[in-house]
Formats: structure tokens, C-alpha cells, sequence
């Protein structure tokens, strides 16, 4: 299409301008300015406000803008600092230093100030005399109540969305810019015309024994009316431990219709546990250790443990930590919200396609598998990979987290997981093959020999490796240094043994979108259909490329996956690429609908994010204790707790 113009709407958070103290009474939700603060409020107020500009208010000409570093442990009443000048050596605190060369009298002198400046410099400053400075961004990560207000503030539903865009167009007017014109350009103010088809959705295939033996999902979605899972799993010994304040009777009658739900899906769900308690979610350490302690050597093993969660927020990581990394117990969490006089049939319906997974089962098979029309995997073993790699948050002094999962079986959809740390904002995965003294090593490998083994001693003819979180100007890098460790650990395990490889990148973060040019190319939320792929006119004029938007709208405008073939040794056809693309977004476990992204892939952003728990859960504070010396240390990879063997053996991320 040769050169275009790429406009959207961008939304992001800013901190509130004004007063520090009014900003200290809506973070801790109170309604005066506080006396003093605890340490555990200072850490708080510290890791929320590290690094943004404040302007100061006590001089009536002047107004100073400092960058905030940290808050002091002391108050102003009792913080000193040594005299510069003609007084130098003469020690004074910082509420008097206000006091006599200000003539401003600090009320709040028993706040900590902010410190601004260098360790070797500081400049101290009451919280009372600073404003917040508007325009500054919030980069940090949101929390859930957040996330959802700005979604409500800003989703725009197809229609409006374009009109808006169309109005940013006209307000630039473009034409009649002096650069434009200088250098001989005409911007055209219509949207481009994108040539695209709609792909059918694949035939799922689900159990002989249910009155539905298979469907074709329609708009993008599904149910489970009728139907059994394609391989039920079973499931004889659990457990349930609550840790909220509903009573036993109200979970028990819960537990009851999850275990009837399952069994109705086919599962060989026992619906008698083998431990039922209801602890304080002080004791919540205390309880898992002694639910281990208990069935650690028991035969059967147990085989899931059902957690229901306190209405406060925070345990859920620490419990995921503790099970996965320490005890090796399986775990489904529950939110207490779900416990009313009727729960939502949905809620069971999503939950026993989660168990199920866990407990070894599968959901659903592609009819495309069964009937042998699946690009190369029909014809020759074939193992599919989703890798992702998730970085902290900006402000937290921890490493980033690559996450590798690999199909284990000819249906495509059990997935192994295996996780690694590396130094932070790292986007290449370092340890897919590594030479140590011990011999060859890696996540690629290691990921090999377990399909080896599961599909009774046949290596995979192809490979195909889906890679999230990668951008334009890291695609050489990251294509040949991991293109490079795939290769090498084919050859550790054989010397000969060098099977065809498939990378694409998948890209989320882009800003196009794609509006239906009639309704009868919308779906009833108004975006395009799922199955809608473009490539032609909007990619890449030489390489293999294409947008695909493989999921129904629910809210807002849909954004297509961007697949960027960066290899393609296995010489797939741009039909049978994008065909067996948008089918492995129907695989996914965790709902009956189609998902953004391949299912690989999703899998390998879950896992990702749940290692960050693990890493996290304990350590509430510890990050905002960061110097600017840190960065120093960007290089030193935070130790990652490994999951235990077998909860690896399960799709435990789901």
C-alpha cells in the first residue's frame, strides 16, 4: 500500500494534581490528614509516589520542583541535618530550619518529609509544602478496581470509536500542515480498504457418551449444554479448606453442585473429601502445612486441594506459592463472592473446565486432528511451543520471568510448562539451551525429551514455536539467538536431529483496528467477525504477515493479533498457516469461547504471570526500597522457586 498514516486513541492514568496531603488521605482512604504514619504506611506511600515530581508551596515567588526519591523514617520535628554557610556544622531539624528561615510554621511536623536529590546531597522537605505536578504519567501496574474503572472510562464501541478517529483527522487537519505541504504530501482523510475473508471456525469434538458428540461454535462462543468431555478426568481424592466467612453448610452445598457439574461433564469426580475445614486467613500457612503433613505419604495421593479465599485480597499468590513451589499440592481457588443462596451455573460450568485439565483430563479435540487434516501435524509428530517473557513492573527491583509451554500429545492441546528467571527487562529467553558442567541442559530440550516420552519414543518431525512480547526492533535478535538454541538442543539430543522450524511472533500492542464496512461484516457487538484475517494491503509488502482477529467483541473494539512469520522451514502456505492459527485459539481450556491469541501462547502468559507470585508473594514492601544504585544490579537474576514435579505434570497454570 506504500506509505500510511496510523491514528488512534491511546489512554493512560496520570497522578491527581494538588496537594501531597489530600493525595496521602485518598490512598489510605481517610478522611483527615493523618498525625503521623506507621513504617508499614511510609513503605507504602514511598512505593506509590518513588520518582514523581512535586513543586513546592511555602515561598510566595518561587516555586521549586524536586523529583521524589523516598520518604524519611523520622518527622520533620526530628529529622536533622548539618548547616551550610557561615553556620556550617551547626545541626538544626527540619521543622525548625522552616520555622527560622522561612518563617513557615509546619503543623504536620510529626509526617516524614520527602527526600529528594542525591544519598550524597538530599534535600528534605515537609509533606505539607508540596503539590503533585500535573501531567505526570502512572506507568506503574493498576490494580483490579483500577483496571476496571478505566475500562468503564474508556471502552468505545466500534462505531464510536471510528467517529472519534475521524474527528482527531479533521482537528489536525493534516493538508493544510507547513511539513506536509513542504514536502509535497497529501494525506487522504478516509480509512484504508482492507481486503479480508472470514475463516470458519473449526469442528470441536467432545465424547461419544454425551447427546452432543460434537459442535461448531458459532460467533466465536460455545457451551457445554449436552456434552461430556472428550477424556473426562478422575478425580478420587481432594480437599477443601475455606478461609472465608461463609459457614460450612453454604460450602459444602457448593462443593455438592461442583462435584454433580463435573460428574454431568464426565469427570469421575468423588463427591465425598477426604478433608473439609474452615481456618482464619491468618493460619492460611499454618493450614496447608498441616493438610500436607497429613497426605503427604497417603496412598492415593491427593490429588487436588479446593481453596476458597478470604474477602481481603493479597493470599491468593501466597497460596499458589506455597502449594506449587513447596508441597506439591494441586490447587483451585475460589472466590467467596461465588458462595450465594444460587450461584451462577456459569461459575461451575468454568470451573470444572479448569479442574478437569488439572487433574489430567482434556476439554474438547479439533475434529481437524481425528481426521487427519491438520497441517503437518497430521502427517508426522509435531510439537507446537508458546513462549512469553513478563517484566516487572517499572519500580520493582525483580527479575523477568520467560515461560515455555509445549503440546505433549497428537490432539494439540496438553501443554507442558517449564519456567526460568533472567535478568530484568531481558527479552531474549537465555535459558532455552545451555552447555553446563553437568552436560546439555534448557527449557527447549528438556520440553523434547518430555514429548519423547510421552508419545512413546517419537522425537517431533516439525516444530512450530509461537513467540509473544516481541517487538519490530528486537526481531533479528530474538529470531536468531533463540532460532539458535532451538537448533542446539535438536542436536544435544541427537547429532543428526534437525527438524524443520515454524517461528512466528504474535503481537498484541499495535494500534490497528479494523471496523466492518457494513453490518453485514459485524457481530452484534459491532466489531468484525471472529475468523476475520487481513493480509494484504495493511502488511508487509515482502514478508509473511497477517492480522487475524480470532475472537468475538464482548465490550469495545477488537484488536487483531499481528502474526509475523519471521522463519517458516516447514514451507506452510499462508491458508494452512492462518488456518491452523485462528483453530488453535479454540483450544483454549479455561472457557468455551475463542480466545485473542493462540491458546500456546495464552498458556505461556499465564504461567509467566504466575511465577511472578511466586517470586512476589512474601515481599509486599521490598521493592520500593530501590536506590538509584539498583540499576547497577540490572544484570542479577532474582531466584525463582521451582514448581515441584508433579504439578508440572498438570496444566497447573490454568
Amino acid at each position: 500500500m506504500g506509505l500510511c498514516l496510523n491514528t488512534d486513541i491511546s489512554t493512560t492514568p496520570f497522578y491527581k494534581a494538588g496537594s501531597l496531603l489530600d493525595f496521602v488521605m485518598e490512598f489510605f482512604n481517610i478522611r483527615s490528614v493523618p498525625q503521623t504514619l506507621s513504617e508499614k504506611q511510609r513503605l507504602e506511600i514511598q512505593k506509590a509516589l518513588k520518582g514523581v515530581r512535586v513543586e513546592t508551596t511555602h515561598l510566595v515567588h518561587v516555586c521549586r520542583r524536586y523529583k521524589i526519591t523516598g520518604f524519611t523514617s523520622q518527622p520533620a520535628s526530628q529529622l536533622m541535618f548539618t548547616l551550610d554557610g557561615p553556620q556550617g556544622g551547626t545541626e538544626i531539624s527540619v521543622a525548625k530550619y522552616f520555622e527560622i528561615k522561612h518563617f513557615y510554621e509546619i503543623k504536620y511536623d510529626l509526617l516524614p518529609c520527602i527526600k529528594a536529590g542525591s544519598d550524597s546531597k538530599p534535600n528534605y522537605l515537609p509533606m505539607e509544602v508540596c503539590n503533585i505536578v500535573a501531567g505526570q504519567r502512572y506507568i506503574k501496574k493498576l490494580n483490579d478496581l483500577q483496571v476496571t474503572r478505566i475500562l468503564k472510562a474508556t471502552c468505545m464501541r466500534p462505531v464510536d470509536r471510528e467517529k472519534s478517529i475521524f474527528k482527531l483527522v479533521d482537528k489536525n487537519n493534516y493538508n493544510k500542515d507547513k511539513h506536509v505541504l513542504n514536502f509535497g504530501m497529501k494525506i487522504d482523510t478516509h480509512l484504508t480498504t482492507a481486503e479480508a475473508r472470514v475463516l470458519h471456525p473449526p469442528k470441536l469434538k467432545y465424547n461419544d457418551r454425551g447427546r452432543e458428540t460434537d459442535c461448531e461454535p458459532k460467533d466465536g462462543k460455545w457451551n457445554m449444554f449436552n456434552k461430556k468431555f472428550v477424556k473426562g478426568g478422575t478425580l478420587n481424592t481432594w480437599a477443601c479448606i475455606s478461609f472465608c466467612r461463609h459457614s460450612m453448610a453454604v460450602i459444602q452445598d457448593f462443593c455438592r453442585e461442583l462435584a454433580l457439574t463435573c460428574n454431568n461433564f464426565g469427570m469421575v469426580f468423588n463427591d465425598i473429601p477426604v478433608h473439609f475445614s474452615s481456618r482464619p486467613p491468618s493460619e492460611i500457612d499454618k493450614a496447608l502445612y498441616e493438610l500436607h503433613r497429613q497426605y503427604v505419604n497417603a496412598m492415593p495421593q491427593l490429588q487436588l486441594l479446593i481453596v476458597f479465599l478470604p474477602e481481603a485480597k493479597g493470599t491468593y499468590g501466597k497460596i499458589k506459592k506455597i502449594c506449587e513451589t513447596e508441597l506439591g499440592i494441586v490447587t483451585q481457588c475460589c472466590q467467596p463472592k461465588h458462595l450465594q443462596s444460587k450461584p451462577n451455573k456459569q461459575y461451575f460450568v468454568n470451573l470444572a473446565l479448569k479442574i478437569n485439565v488439572k487433574v489430567g483430563g482434556s476439554n474438547t479435540y479439533l475434529e481437524d486432528v481425528i481426521t487427519k487434516q491438520v497441517p503437518l501435524a497430521s502427517n508426522a509428530p509435531t510439537i507446537i511451543f508458546g513462549a512469553d517473557v513478563t517484566h516487572p513492573s517499572p519500580g520493582e527491583d525483580s527479575s523477568s520471568i520467560a515461560a515455555v509451554v509445549a503440546s505433549m500429545d497428537y490432539f494439540l492441546v496438553k501443554y507442558k510448562c517449564l519456567l526460568s528467571a533472567q535478568p530484568r527487562r531481558q527479552e531474549i529467553i537465555e535459558n532455552l539451551f545451555k552447555m553446563t558442567d553437568n552436560g546439555p541442559q534448557g527449557m527447549i530440550r528438556e520440553l523434547l525429551l518430555e514429548f519423547y516420552r510421552e508419545s512413546n519414543g517419537h522425537k517431533p518431525k516439525h516444530i512450530l514455536l509461537y513467540r509473544d512480547g516481541v517487538s519490530e526492533g528486537q526481531f533479528n535478535n530474538v529470531l536468531s539467538n533463540e532460532m539458535d538454541a532451538i537448533k542446539k538442543a535438536c542436536v544435544s539430543i541427537e547429532e543428526d536431529y534437525l527438524p524443520p522450524i515454524t517461528f512466528i511472533v504474535v503481537q498484541k500492542r499495535h494500534h490497528t483496528r479494523l471496523f466492518p464496512e457494513n453490518e453485514n461484516m459485524a457481530d452484534r457487538s459491532g466489531n468484525i467477525l471472529p475468523g476475520t484475517v487481513v493480509d494484504r494491503n495493511i502488511c508487509h509488502p515482502t514478508e509473511f504477515d497477517f492480522y487475524l482477529c480470532s475472537h468475538a467483541g464482548i465490550q469495545g473494539t477488537s484488536r487483531p493479533a499481528h502474526y509475523r512469520v519471521l522463519c517458516d522451514e516447514n514451507g506452510l502456505s499462508a491458508d494452512q498457516l492462518q488456518t491452523l492459527t485462528n483453530n488453535l485459539c479454540y483450544i483454549y481450556a479455561r472457557c468455551t469461547r475463542s480466545v485473542s491469541v493462540v491458546a500456546p501462547v495464552y498458556y505461556a502468559h499465564l504461567a509467566a504471570f504466575r511465577a511472578r507470585y511466586y517470586m512476589e508473594a512474601g515481599s509486599e514492601y521490598g521493592s520500593s526500597q530501590i536506590s538509584g544504585r539498583t540499576r547497577e544490579r540490572a544484570t542479577t537474576i532474582s531466584a525463582l522457586p521451582a514448581v515441584k514435579e508433579n504439578i508440572r505434570d498438570v496444566m497447573f497454570y490454568c
